[in-house]
Formats: C-alpha cells, sequence, structure tokens
C-alpha cells in the first residue's frame, strides 16, 4: 500500500512525537508499505521519512517548487514529485494514496486532516483515514468532531470517516483492515 502520512514540520516538538513518527517511518516500511509524504526534511515528516528510510523503506516526497526553492525538503527522499502549488501537492498525495494517516501537527497538518475528511464525506476519496492520536494529541480536536455531531452539523455515521489509533502498530493494523466508504453514503452528506 501507499500510505499517506500527513505531519508537522516543525523542528521544536517534543521528543515523544519525533519517536512515535519515527517508529511509524519503520513499521511502514517493515510491513512492506511505500510511504507518501509532504516530503519536508523537518520536524514530524522528517521523522517519519527517517524510520522509513532507516529499514529500507520507500519514501516519496511530494513538494511544490516554491519549498524546494527554499531548500525545505528532505534529500533523501526515494522519489520526489514536484507540484506547481500546494492544492496540486494535496491532490497528488491523496491520488496516490491507498490509506491517509495524521500524526500531531499544526494548521497545516490539521488542514490536510479535515479536507481528506471532507473528500471522503463527498465520495471523492473512499479510502481508510486514521488518525494517530499520539499522547493523546487530537482529543480536543476529536471532542469538536462529536459535538458537531451533537449539534447536528455531522451525522453520526460521518464519525465512521475515520478511526483512530493510539500508536504506530494500531495505526497501521487500521489502515490495512477499514473497508473502503460506502459510495452510496455521500446522499446523506448534507443534514
Amino acid at each position: 500500500m501507499n500510505i499517506c502520512v500527513y505531519a508537522a514540520s516543525s523542528g521544536k516538538i517534543p521528543q515523544q512525537f519525533v519517536d512515535a513518527a519515527e517508529i511509524l517511518g519503520r513499521l511502514l516500511a517493515v510491513r512492506g508499505h511505500t510511504l507518501v509524504n509532504g516530503a519536508g526534511r523537518t520536524g514530524l515528516m522528517g521523522a517519519v521519512t527517517e524510520g522509513c528510510l532507516s529499514v529500507g523503506g520507500r519514501a516519496v516526497g511530494v513538494i511544490p517548487q516554491f519549498m524546494v526553492d527554499n531548500d525545505w525538503h528532505h534529500s533523501g527522499m526515494s522519489e520526489l514529485v514536484i507540484t506547481p502549488d500546494m492544492h496540486t501537492r494535496k491532490e497528488k498525495m491523496a491520488e496516490m494514496a491507498d490509506a491517509c494517516m495524521a500524526l500531531p501537527g499544526g494548521v497545516g497538518t490539521l488542514e490536510e486532516l479535515l479536507e481528506i475528511i471532507t473528500w471522503k464525506q463527498l465520495g471523492l476519496f473512499l479510502k481508510p483515514i486514521v488518525i494517530v492520536n499520539v499522547d493523546g494529541y487530537f482529543n480536543n480536536l476529536l471532542k469538536q468532531l462529536e459535538r458537531a455531531v451533537t449539534e447536528q452539523f455531522m451525522r453520526p455515521m460521518h464519525t465512521g470517516l475515520w478511526q483512530v489509533a493510539q500508536d504506530a502498530e494500531e495505526a497501521v493494523n487500521l489502515a490495512e483492515t477499514t473497508p473502503f466508504w460506502d459510495p452510496s453514503l455521500t446522499k446523506f452528506a448534507a443534514i
């Protein structure tokens, strides 16, 4: 499988998150999956890539030209796909992915995660989405999504758009075993 991993690019992240990203990268490689990510060289993006490559895995990075021009890319990627802009980058990553995961991150990671969930709700992406809730990082987001259901901004069935894992092994297991979303459910995209 090609597994897309959204993750922070910040280089000032507490070590437990870096360790979790490296473990995820190694596990993806050991299980025979290809990592697809944003090709950043720092933060959790860099850590998941390093973990993957450290055990002989394949890591494909998708990055816009302006980031390459600023030397923000990981130079050791197995393959580097350069896009003209951020929108094309996200489309390409989703197109390549057999599953998407989100490690902790800032607004960029949250935006990618929420966009792919939205695409799934609309039937544009039917594959597994796994939130890797390292150290409870996503607890508040998950509560907000629950409130969206309680307040009827979303249907209860839409909580099935994503899965939540507490660690790398659970995340990979969920990516491997979660069935595709039923496209007939898109008729329920509107409340």
